[in-house]
């Protein structure tokens, strides 16, 4: 099992490789050009994902900060500016804690953006942009647990992360400046003497 729960995120990584040419770009460009900050938004799997996906886009230079989906509707909406850009993931596009985002956030001036499988999906539908990923069978046994979906939101996360990043020409001792602890730290603190 274990090899099988690999090769089948594996090769979920290598459709959406495949899958590729050029459907990104206009989100890329979108979030080059952001004035403040991105913002990721999610509930269960989706919510830890974004929560690790705005750590990488901070550490790598894109001023970027997570909110929990039900949070946001009892007040964190505030932490939400109008330049900023909120990008709500949700694999299937419509859990309702997300979805419930949208609205409020475009009254309150802020460009949204799906982050889901679902390309016919309420988040798909309401949110003025859409980052999609294909929608395939779960790795596990029961084909229930976000594994395969919570991969592909991670690995194409990162990879738009690391594009806008080498878009700003972020360097060695950027990434420093925002990471000074650690081995990484220690490392790069030797190349800045």
């Amino acid at each position: 099992m274990l090899k099988n729960v690999m090769k089948t995120e594996c090769d979920a990584i290598m459709k959406m490789i495949e899958e590729t040419d050029g459907q990104y770009d206009e989100i890329l460009n979108l979030l080059h050009a952001c004035q403040g900050r991105i913002v990721f938004m999610g509930v269960g799997k989706s919510g830890h994902i974004g929560e690790k996906l705005a750590a990488t886009f901070a550490s790598l230079g894109i001023p970027s900060f997570y909110v929990h989906s039900t949070e946001a509707m009892h007040g964190d909406l505030g932490m939400i500016a109008i330049q900023d850009i909120a990008i709500l993931i949700s694999n299937s596009g419509n859990t309702q804690e997300v979805v419930q985002n949208v609205a409020p956030l475009k009254r309150n001036g802020v460009v949204t953006v799906a982050f889901t499988s679902g390309k016919e999906s309420k988040l798909a539908k309401e949110c003025d942009y859409q980052i999609f990923y294909p929608k395939l069978e779960e790795a596990d046994a029961l084909r229930l647990a976000p594994t395969v979906s919570s991969t592909l939101t991670l690995v194409l996360g990162d990879a738009i992360a690391c594009e806008l990043s080498e878009r700003k020409k972020f360097t060695r001792h950027d990434f420093y400046c925002f990471h000074p602890n650690g081995a990484l730290g220690e490392m790069l603190k030797t190349e800045e003497k």
